[in-house]
C-alpha cells in the first residue's frame, strides 16, 4: 500500500511539473516571454527528471525530460515518407519571377493569383508526425522519399512541441504530419565555434552544416547541447481533424496547434505585392538570428496546388526567390601573410568586425599577389566583403572614393613572417613560396591538412593542439604523430585525461584510413583529393606510388606532367622516406584501398559539382569517383551531368547554355542511393 500511494503522490508531482515547464516552454519558445529565470527552470527540470528516473514507469514520450537526451542508438532507421518531401525551383530575378507568375496563372486560366510568401530558412528540412496529438516521429527529408528516424534528436529541440496544444479550440487530429526546417540561431553557431576553438576542434564552416551535423549524432544528449531551434512552414497531411483550404490557414491552425511558424510571411494578392514583400525584407534579413537566403513563394489555395500538380522534381505551385550573396562594407585594417603546407604565402584582410549572413566577419581572403594587385587594396581602406556561396568571406571590391590620398600599396614580403626564409616565385605559378623546408608555419599546416577530415580524419587534433604540439617539439614530422607519449599529452595546458584518451582514440582509428586519404593527408604539391584517388586505385599500395616513374605517372589520364613531377620529386626526398618507414612501423595502412563499384549511371561519366550542398563538395566529389565517374571542376561539351546545389553560378549558367544535363541535390542523392552509397 505504501509503494502504491508513493507511487500516486509522484505521478502527481510529476503531472504537476510537466505542466508548468511545458507552460514555461511555451512562454520562452513560442512567446519570446519567459515569467522565470533559468535556474528555476533547470530546478523545476531536474527534479522532474529524478522523479522519473525513481519511477520509470511513470515516463511518456511527450515529457519535457525527454528534451534533455536519451541513450545513444547504435544507428539511424530509415522511414518513408508518406507525402514526398519535393524540393524547390529556384529563380533569381524579378523577371523569372513573373514568368513563374504567367505559368501559374494560365494553368488555372485565372486573371490574378493569391500568394502566401514566407522566409526561406537556411537550415534542414524536417517532417514531424503526431498521432492524437503526441509527437511520434521526427525525419530527415532524406531523398525525399526517404529519410532518416531521427526522433531522439527531434525532441531535443525546444521549439517543437513534443505533446500539441488544443486550447484554442481548434480539434485535434487524429494524425498530423507537418514540414519545417531545423536551425541553428547565429548566436549559438558563433559560441559553438568558439567552444570548439577553445577545445582545439576544428570549427564548423556555417550554420547550416553544424545543423546538419548535429541531427545526424547517435548520442541525443550531444544534440541537446547544441540547442537547436525550428520553424514549422507545411502542412503535409491531416486525419481526424480540421482541413485548412489554404497555406494562410495552414498557417493559424499551426499556430493554434502550438507550433512555432515561420516568423515573417504574409498573403499577397498579386505578384506585384509579393515583389514588394521580397524587396522590403532584403535588408532586414542582416538583423535576423537565424539564416535566410530567400523568400519562398506559394499559391495559397490548396485547390490550386492539385490543378496546377508537379514535375518530376518539384511543385509547379511554388517557387523559391533567392537573395543575392549578401555584402557588406568594412574597414581593412591590416594584411597579414600566412604560411601553408607547401610554404605558400597567402594574404589574409584582417577586417574591423562586420555582420554578414548573420555572423561576425573580422577576416577574408585576398588569395594572393596578383588579386592584391588587381584590387589595388591598401591598409585602411574601406572594402566590400562578400560570402562566397555563402560561407567563405572575400573582399570583392574597394571603394576608392572614400579612400585617403596618403594610403600606400602593400608591399609583398621578400623573406617567409615566420622563419624568416626567402621567399620566391616560380615562373607560370601566381603563389610566392617559402624556400625553408623546416619552416615551423609549413610544419603547423601540414600537420592540420594530414589530421583533417578529408585525409586521415583524426579526431581531437585541431589547431590548438597542433600548434602546442609543433611548438613543444613533440611533433617534428607527421610520423611524430603516432609516437605522442599519452602521459606527457595528458600533463599539457589544458589538455586533460578526457581529451587525451579522444585524441589517442582518433590516433589509432586514423592508421586503418583508405590509401587515397594517407596519400592527399601527406601534402603532395598538386595532388588534390581526386588525384590521390586516382593513384590509390591505380597502384593499390603506398610503397608502388613511391616508386612509379615520373613517365609512367604522366600516361595517367588526368594527372599530367607537372603533377607527375611534384610526385617523383616527393617520394624522391630522403626526409620522405624516413618519415614513411615511421609511418608503416607505427602501424599506418599502406594499402586500404576503396573498390570502385562501376554503375551504368556514373561509370566512364564527367561530373562538375557546383553551388553549395549538405556535404563539402569533396565528400560529394569522392562518391562520384567511388561509382566509377570522374568528378571535374569545369563545365564543356563533354560535360555528362553538372550537380547544382544551392546558390550556383556561372557552371549552371554555361550547362542550361550548353545543354547538359542538370541533377538537383536531390536527384544526385538518388543516384547516389541507386549505386549502394549511403549518403
Amino acid at each position: 500500500m505504501t509503494k502504491e500511494r508513493t507511487t500516486a503522490q509522484a505521478k502527481l508531482a510529476i503531472e504537476k511539473l510537466r505542466r508548468e515547464l511545458e507552460h514555461h516552454n511555451r512562454k520562452y519558445y513560442l512567446e519570446a516571454r519567459p515569467d522565470i529565470d533559468d535556474f528555476t527552470y533547470d530546478r523545476m527540470m531536474r527534479e522532474l527528471v529524478e522523479l522519473e528516473t525513481s519511477f520509470p514507469g511513470l515516463v511518456t514520450p511527450d515529457s519535457p525530460s525527454q528534451r534533455v537526451g536519451g541513450a545513444p542508438v547504435k544507428e539511424f532507421r530509415t522511414v518513408t515518407h508518406e507525402v514526398p518531401m519535393l524540393s524547390m525551383d529556384n529563380v533569381y530575378s524579378f523577371e523569372e519571377l513573373k514568368e513563374f507568375d504567367k505559368r501559374v496563372k494560365k494553368n488555372l486560366s485565372i486573371e490574378n493569383a493569391d500568394y502566401f510568401v514566407e522566409e526561406k530558412i537556411d537550415g534542414v528540412s524536417i517532417s514531424l508526425t503526431y498521432e492524437n496529438g503526441i509527437l511520434v516521429l521526427g525525419s530527415t527529408r532524406g531523398d525525399g522519399k526517404r529519410g532518416d528516424d531521427i526522433t531522439e534528436n527531434i525532441k531535443t529541440i525546444g521549439t517543437i512541441p513534443l505533446r500539441l496544444d488544443a486550447a484554442k479550440k481548434t480539434k485535434m487530429p487524429k494524425r498530423l504530419e507537418v514540414r519545417g526546417e531545423a536551425y541553428l540561431s547565429h548566436a549559438r553557431f558563433e559560441a559553438i565555434n568558439r567552444e570548439r576553438e577553445k577545445a582545439g576542434e576544428e570549427v564548423f564552416a556555417n550554420p547550416r552544416n553544424a545543423c546538419a551535423g548535429s541531427l545526424k549524432q547517435l548520442d541525443p544528449r550531444l544534440v541537446a547541447k547544441r540547442r537547436l531551434d525550428a520553424f514549422v512552414h507545411g502542412l503535409a497531411s491531416v486525419e481526424g481533424g480540421p482541413q485548412p483550404k489554404a497555406q494562410s490557414e495552414a498557417f493559424q491552425f499551426l499556430t493554434n496547434l502550438g507550433f512555432r511558424t515561420v516568423v515573417h510571411c504574409r498573403r499577397l494578392r498579386d505578384i506585384d505585392q509579393v515583389r514588394s514583400f521580397i524587396e522590403e525584407y532584403k535588408d532586414k534579413r542582416a538583423s535576423l538570428d537565424y539564416g535566410i537566403d530567400g523568400m519562398v513563394v506559394k499559391v495559397d489555395a490548396f485547390k490550386h496546388h492539385v490543378t496546377l500538380g508537379m514535375t518530376s522534381k518539384s511543385p509547379r505551385w511554388m517557387i523559391a526567390y533567392k537573395y543575392p550573396a549578401e555584402r557588406a562594407e568594412t574597414v581593412l585594417e591590416d594584411i597579414q601573410v600566412q604560411v601553408g603546407r607547401t610554404g605558400a604565402l597567402t594574404p589574409v584582410a584582417n577586417l574591423k568586425p562586420v555582420q554578414l549572413s548573420g555572423t561576425t566577419v573580422s577576416r577574408a581572403s585576398l588569395h594572393n599577389q596578383d588579386e592584391i594587385e588587381r584590387l589595388d587594396v591598401r591598409i585602411g581602406d574601406h572594402v566590400l566583403v562578400e560570402k562566397s556561396g555563402e560561407i567563405i568571406p572575400k573582399v570583392v571590391e574597394v571603394l576608392k572614393d572614400k579612400r585617403k590620398t596618403n594610403l600606400k600599396k602593400f608591399s609583398y614580403p621578400k623573406r617567409c613572417p615566420v622563419c624568416g626564409g626567402k621567399a620566391e616565385r616560380f615562373e607560370g605559378e601566381v603563389a610566392v613560396y617559402c624556400m625553408n623546408l623546416a619552416c615551423e608555419a609549413q610544419l603547423k599546416a601540414r600537420v592540420r591538412h594530414f589530421a583533417q577530415r578529408s585525409s586521415m580524419d583524426i579526431e581531437g587534433l585541431g589547431s590548438v593542439w597542433v600548434d602546442q604540439f609543433v611548438e613543444s617539439g613533440a611533433i617534428k614530422d607527421l610520423a611524430d604523430i603516432y609516437s605522442l607519449d599519452f602521459n606527457k599529452v595528458a600533463a599539457m595546458a589544458r589538455m586533460g585525461k578526457k581529451s587525451t584518451e579522444n585524441l589517442f582514440q582518433g590516433i589509432e582509428k586514423s592508421k586503418q584510413q583508405l590509401l587515397s586519404r594517407l596519400i592527399f593527408g601527406l601534402g603532395i604539391k598538386y595532388v588534390g583529393e581526386k588525384a590521390a584517388f586516382i593513384l590509390a586505385n591505380k597502384y593499390k599500395s603506398l610503397d608502388r606510388v613511391a616508386g612509379v616513374s615520373r613517365e609512367e605517372l604522366e600516361a595517367i589520364d588526368e594527372i599530367g606532367p607537372v603533377t607527375a613531377q611534384s610526385v617523383v620529386e616527393f617520394f624522391c626526398e630522403p626526409g620522405t622516406k624516413k618519415i614513411l618507414e615511421r609511418l608503416k612501423r607505427a602501424g599506418v595502412a599502406f594499402d586500404r584501398v576503396e573498390q570502385i563499384k562501376k554503375t551504368a549511371a556514373f561509370s566512364g561519366k564527367t561530373f562538375v559539382v557546383t553551388g553549395t550542398l549538405r556535404v563539402d563538395r569533396s565528400q560529394a566529389e569522392a562518391w562520384i569517383r567511388t561509382l566509377g565517374g570522374k568528378a571535374s571542376g569545369s563545365v564543356s561539351k563533354k560535360t555528362d551531368y553538372v550537380v547544382s546545389g544551392e546558390n550556383a553560378g556561372s557552371k549552371l549558367k554555361k550547362a542550361q547554355d550548353l545543354g547538359v544535363a542538370i541533377l538537383n541535390e536531390d536527384d544526385f542523392y538518388k543516384l547516389l542511393q541507386e549505386g549502394g552509397i549511403e549518403t
